[in-house]
């Protein structure tokens, strides 16, 4: 009698696995899905840190919106501040973040002022450099030649 509840209960577990689920097993297990993406209490805490440290800095400014789900921060607004971008990246790791989406957007003032920037600076390095090199009285100057590793068998 035992044998045949067992051999029973296994054929209906076997006949069960095998049957197509239902609509009202296929629509609990959807409404299972927003629950499952719900911040963790670590997602939040980092979250916290990044909207309080924000609001301290002159960053605040921007109106950066800032999200955080499995330790990934995302950060999203625009800026006129290039450097902003990278300060932004470094204040979330610092709260904790695992990595960070960055997609802040530099505006074309920006980019045009650093643009000039580099120019001006490449220029002004440029006329250093020929002024030293036609003085009279000096040697021109060659780049020093770094000697190689040498690389030694391995000891026996």
């Amino acid at each position: 009698m035992i044998t045949r509840l067992i051999y029973a209960l296994f054929l209906f577990a076997l006949v069960g696995l095998n049957q197509p689920a239902s609509a009202a097993a296929i629509g609990a297990v959807k409404s299972l899905k927003p629950q499952i993406q719900q911040k963790t209490p670590a997602d939040a805490q980092i979250e916290r840190g990044i909207q309080t440290k924000l609001s301290k800095s002159k960053l605040s400014a921007d109106h950066f919106t800032v999200s955080v789900s499995k330790g990934v921060a995302t950060i999203d607004g625009s800026t006129n501040v290039m450097q902003h971008k990278g300060v932004m990246t470094r204040m979330a790791k610092s709260c904790g973040a695992v990595s960070v989406r960055n997609n802040i957007r530099i505006s074309d003032a920006a980019k045009a002022k650093a643009v000039a920037t580099l120019s001006k600076n490449k220029t002004t390095t440029s006329a250093i450099h020929a002024s030293v090199r036609s003085a009279p009285g000096i040697a021109p100057v060659t780049p020093a030649v770094i000697p190689r590793a040498t690389v030694l068998p391995a000891a026996k």
